[in-house]
């Protein structure tokens, strides 16, 4: 009898389970959970437009839109990951993968896409959700560093304006933004709150890597001379030519916006999206452009951390949460994300829609730094949240504010960053 008993209460259980998973059966239609991290207004109505568009035509499988933030989302979906309750698809960055990936809590997306998705992003992008030998994301939107310049500013000074076909060099620029400044003015202002990869990133113009991974696929940290331009040039930008204020480099890219608008800096590099914060806040007539970033040795190269969309390996649908994350990136629907977002699409067709080749707001310049966006160097670094929370964002910030010499950064970053890393790699 007590057998029996046991035997029904399982199958109870398993019914019950069968039904909190998204239903599918015959109780109704699939429901997938995705977890969007839009957070602009007009991105946010460009994803609930696209789920309610989808829900309306595919009455199988339902979308259930969940709003998330990227504020501490490492931590959110780990949590999720763990208690059995993550979201079906995931709204992330590719520099946020890795130990996801490596963790199992990522499907591998390898026999999921379709072949128009996997032929329409290039290869580099696919590079930046690539670990071992599985895909775990779609990266679907980039977003280059620019600079953000005071045109009329720039216009008086008589100095040269940079284009895509002719940037200005790193050490051009640190002459320029000397020539900017003086009386209290700057002629930048660096808004290094999170110093890492806006470092990291830029260095790749340079020649820098940082990580480097051996035969054996281990990776160390090596702060050579191409991972030095960047962070050297801002640190003489503060602290010997006096062309970028000290009190900036523990803000956020918008805390510098009011000091742009009132003429302070004449110029801010910013991640491209920002141009959405200054088309809505920018006083009547004050006139900015948007210019590329410095290039080095290796050009205008930057690296990117694309946003991306994953599957949770948990996700009992995995077909059907496919099929929708092709939908969402439809070469018309991935123009509408990028729009929405002020960002630039992965995908080759998307990139070629008239809209993201206006001259208006910066668009086409933009655009036209396209192809020279890599994969972000810490990017399939096991450990790298880590690694930059307790060793590099203190080493950066000190190093910047004066605190430590180029050598005690080097050090800092070699010496303890392989020490954690090493932990990872064991």
């Amino acid at each position: 009898m007590r057998t029996g008993l046991a035997t029904a209460l399982v199958v109870l259980l398993l019914l019950l389970a069968g039904c909190s998973s998204g239903g599918g059966g015959r109780g109704g239609p699939i429901t997938l959970r995705f977890q969007s991290l839009a957070w602009q207004q007009e991105s946010v109505a460009a994803n609930q437009a696209l789920v309610k568009e989808w829900n309306a035509t595919h009455p199988d499988v339902k979308v259930e839109y969940v709003q998330g933030g990227w504020d501490g989302v490492h931590d959110q979906l780990l949590t999720s990951f763990e208690g059995g309750e993550a979201p079906d698809v995931i709204h992330d960055a590719s520099d946020d993968l890795a130990d996801f990936a490596y963790g199992g809590y990522l499907a591998d997306l390898t026999g999921l896409l379709p072949a128009r998705l996997k032929s329409d992003i290039p290869q580099h992008s696919w590079e930046t959700t690539a670990f071992g030998d599985g895909i775990y994301g779609v990266p679907f939107l980039q977003e280059p560093r620019v600079l953000i310049a005071n045109a009329t500013w720039l216009r008086d000074a008589g100095v040269r304006i940079p284009a895509p076909e002719r940037p200005w060099s790193w050490a051009e620029f640190r002459r320029i933004t000397k020539r900017l400044s003086g009386d209290g003015k700057y002629g930048v202002a660096w808004p290094l709150k999170e110093p890492v990869s806006a470092t990291l990133n830029l260095a790749l113009s340079a020649g820098g890597q940082l990580f480097h991974r051996g035969d054996g696929g281990k990776v160390t940290v090596r702060f050579e001379a191409g991972d030095a331009v960047v962070p050297r040039t801002v640190h003489d930008q503060v602290a010997i030519d006096h062309s970028a204020p000290a009190s900036t480099l523990g803000s956020g890219g918008s805390d510098t916006l009011p000091g742009f608008f009132g003429g302070r800096y004449a110029m801010v590099p910013l991640g491209f999206s920002y141009r959405q914060q200054i088309v809505q806040q920018a006083p009547k007539g004050f006139d900015w452009e948007v210019l590329p970033a410095p290039a080095g040795a290796d050009g205008l190269t930057q690296g990117v951390s694309p946003q991306t969309l994953s599957i949770a390996a948990d996700c009992p649908h995995k077909k059907e949460a496919a099929e929708f994350i092709d939908f969402l990136l439809r070469p018309r629907n991935m123009v509408r994300l990028a729009l929405g977002d002020w960002m630039l699409p992965t995908g080759t067709r998307a990139l070629k829609d008239p809209a993201l080749h206006t001259a208006k707001y910066g668009w086409a310049t933009g655009t036209a730094l396209a192809s020279r966006l890599r994969p972000a160097p810490a990017q399939s670094v096991r450990g790298y949240p880590e690694w930059k929370d307790k060793v590099a964002t203190p080493a950066f910030q000190e190093y910047y504010s004066g605190s430590i010499g180029l050598a005690g950064l080097r050090g800092r970053l070699e010496r303890d960053g392989n020490l954690v890393l090493a932990r990872y790699q064991r």
